[in-house]
Parts: structure tokens; C-alpha cells; sequence
């Protein structure tokens, strides 16, 4: 699958959950259950190429300030929510986290005190093996499927560059690096 019919699942998700009143994830997984296996095998893979794209120190900051912090497993939930942003902005935060302060739902989350639902959307991580089971009605048909499709991976070859790690908890630091984020979600303003 290339990268234009990812972004149109995504898209057509999208359009879908905004017009029958469904979450985002749910439509995402009937676009898929709509497509051949093999398919949804190479939506996933591409999906897992994005979301490793975003695995940066810089992207995790950004998580860390609208989310209030952020575990490794928080982020990998925001990594899938700025998935389901689509494609404008996932390219937008890939070449400058900070950009998130133009988003609605960032900009809404600074007045609120539980934020960490704000752009992490855990559920979308998934929507690949909801399609599958779906389909078959099998939980497990999709793990099974991604095996056989993806072969064994050998250890370390998923070794991913983060770029310079820096300390999320170091205001100056933060509104060095993500002075917009940093100025809408930290008390005191560096």
C-alpha cells in the first residue's frame, strides 16, 4: 500500500466518524474490515512506519506538556492520535512538534485539569487487528496474519534515532525547545 491510500483510509475515517457520530477508531475499523487482508496487512505496516517516525525526544515533549506527562506508553498513544489528525497534521508536527499549539484540541486542553486523553487515542493503535477480527471473528487471525506477513524481525533491527534527549521537567528547557506549547501548558511561562 503506498502512502497516498494510507492517508485516504485515514481521511475516509475520518469523514465517516464525523458524519455518522462515531469515534474516529471505530470508523477506522469498518474502512478496513472493507479491504482485502493483504491489504489491511499493508495498512498496518505503513502505519507502523509512521508512528515509529514520530518516535523523537522532541514529539515526547510536546506529549509530555499537552498531556500533563507522558509514559513510553502514553506516547505511543499519541503517536497514533497525531495518526488520526491526518495527514496535514502529522506532517506538521513531524517537522515541528511546537505546531500543536495551533491545534483545537491542544489549545482547548491547556483550561483543563485531566488532559491526558487530549490527542492520545490508544484505541487507533489497534484498528488493523479490529479489522481482522471483523472479518474472521478470530482475536488473534491478525497476529497470526502479521507474523506470517512480516516474517521473524530480528532483535535490534527496529533501532530508532530520537534525536538529543533532554529533561521534560526543565521549564527553561521546555520553552526553549517548544516555546508555544510550552507557553500555553507550563505555569510559569520561561
Amino acid at each position: 500500500m503506498d502512502i497516498d491510500t494510507f492517508w485516504e483510509i485515514i481521511e475516509a475515517a475520518r469523514a465517516e466518524a464525523a458524519t455518522a457520530g462515531e469515534p474516529f477508531d471505530a470508523a477506522l475499523v469498518k474502512q478496513l474490515a472493507c479491504r482485502p487482508q493483504q491489504e489491511i496487512l499493508e495498512y498496518a505496516e505503513r502505519f507502523d512506519e509512521l508512528h515509529d517516525a514520530l518516535c523523537r525526544w522532541d514529539v515526547w515533549a510536546a506529549a509530555y506538556l499537552i498531556g500533563g506527562g507522558c509514559s513510553d506508553d502514553s506516547f505511543t498513544d499519541f503517536r497514533a492520535g497525531v495518526i488520526a489528525l491526518g495527514r496535514d497534521w502529522y506532517h506538521r508536527v513531524d517537522t515541528a512538534p511546537d505546531s500543536l499549539a495551533d491545534h483545537p484540541n491542544a489549545i482547548q486542553a491547556a483550561n483543563l485539569r485531566d488532559r491526558s486523553e487530549v490527542l492520545f487515542y490508544e484505541d487507533v493503535n489497534y484498528a488493523a487487528s479490529g479489522a481482522f477480527e471483523l472479518i474472521t471473528g478470530d482475536r488473534d487471525a491478525f497476529y497470526e496474519a502479521w507474523k506470517s506477513f512480516r516474517g521473524a524481525d530480528a532483535p535490534g533491527d527496529n533501532v530508532v534515532d530520537m534525536g538529543e534527549d533532554f529533561d521534560f521537567d526543565d521549564d527553561g528547557e521546555m520553552g526553549s525547545r517548544l516555546p508555544r506549547l510550552a507557553a500555553l501548558f507550563l505555569e510559569t511561562n520561561p
